[in-house]
């Protein structure tokens, strides 16, 4: 089984495989491939999914409906994907939510020391808000990153709770 990150897609290469291994590692780099092309997947979308054989499972939360569906949609096209088990939350629309999407996006990506992860189109830092309650996913280069996007989000007023699940150096 292949576990991966929208954020992240950490696969081993330059090793044996078997022919089954082979197509499950092609099958997981379509995956993201077709995920990240999603036209509409922004910064407060978190995707993930799981490989095992020719079953896909989809993970993670989204702020449109229509991302759940197109997500789904895209992977059931790849060749050799049999299922798709789509567990994707789609997040409760809020105004209050929104207002703390956009203050946390400038209280993170404004920072000094955290503006080169807004280079990227896809950004690094995922930011997921549901019902005030913040979850920081994605990864970044350091501890010192991890830290003050953790303290730059726990600084916006509004938020109830912050739980940082970003990784380091992946």
């Amino acid at each position: 089984m292949i576990k991966c990150f929208f954020s992240i897609a950490v696969l081993t290469a330059g090793l044996a495989f078997s022919q089954s291994d082979q197509a499950t590692s092609r099958v997981a780099k379509e995956v993201r491939h077709e995920l990240v092309m999603l036209p509409h997947l922004d910064v407060f979308d978190n995707l993930a999914y799981q490989v095992q054989g020719n079953a896909v499972t989809l993970l993670g939360q989204v702020t449109r409906p229509t991302l759940k569906t197109d997500a789904e949609k895209v992977v059931k096209g790849i060749e050799g994907v049999d299922k798709v088990d789509n567990k994707i939350e789609v997040l409760p629309v809020s105004p209050n939510d929104d207002r703390l999407r956009r203050s946390l996006y400038r209280a993170i990506y404004g920072s000094a020391s955290l503006r080169r992860y807004d280079l990227p189109v896809i950004k690094p830092i995922r930011i997921i808000v549901k019902n005030g309650n913040v979850t920081l996913e994605g990864v970044v280069d350091s501890q010192a990153d991890k830290s003050v996007a953790n303290i730059k989000a726990n600084g916006v007023h509004g938020v109830f709770s912050v739980t940082n699940n970003l990784r380091v150096g992946e």
